[in-house]
């Protein structure tokens, strides 16, 4: 299915009909790794529907650990057509860890698939102790104990992330070894094979 036609497809629900949800789409702007606005025209401000009721979970478990604090989503559908730019782009670079492949797919290119962070009631980011798409070690969640040890990161930035884990996961989406913003719901292959693509 063409991005163009998502609105008119039943499976998909946009981001700003879920309530305690904030959305800056970053692949919509200049500020991702790529520096251009990879979204254009494209309204990319979508989920599946799984996706979007696991989302109203994770908010209203947010509202009762951290009140007043809601969750910012940075990507939600993110078009194959982008993929396959996004994938171009590290060409010839050992950072492709951080971008699926677009001949398996990306879990996002479903709308199965998210990246997140957290803001205070005043708006702010947490600090997560990277920045969102920062491709390095200090971002992976697998390592956090580690950078904690050594004083790249501190106790806050960890409770920072692990709260932003705590609802996702208990919500019914996977966190993933690499990046401590990205979270996608339910098995890829079964996704992969069995859901609609955005194009």
């Amino acid at each position: 299915m063409r991005c163009e036609d998502i609105a008119t497809h039943p499976d998909f629900r946009q981001l700003c009909t879920l309530e305690r949800i904030a959305v800056d789409l970053r692949y919509a702007t200049l500020d991702n790794f790529v520096g251009r606005n990879l979204y254009g025209a494209l309204d990319c401000g979508w989920v599946h529907h799984l996706a979007a009721t696991g989302l109203e979970q994770a908010a209203a478990l947010l509202e009762q650990e951290a009140p007043g604090h809601r969750l910012l989503v940075l990507d939600a559908v993110r078009p194959h057509r982008v993929q396959i730019q996004l994938w171009d782009h590290l060409d010839g670079t050992d950072l492709r860890q951080y971008v699926a492949d677009p001949a398996r797919g990306s879990i996002h290119s479903f709308g199965m698939a998210l990246d997140a962070t957290l803001i205070d009631p005043q708006g702010r980011e947490l600090d997560m102790g990277t920045g969102y798409d920062e491709m390095t070690e200090l971002s992976h969640p697998k390592l956090e104990a580690a950078h904690l040890a050594s004083g790249q990161l501190t106790a806050q930035q960890v409770r920072n992330r692990e709260l932003l884990r705590r609802v996702m996961t208990q919500s019914g989406f996977n966190a993933i070894d690499n990046e401590w913003w990205h979270f996608d719901m339910g098995d890829r292959q079964h996704v992969r094979s069995t859901f609609t693509r955005v194009d």
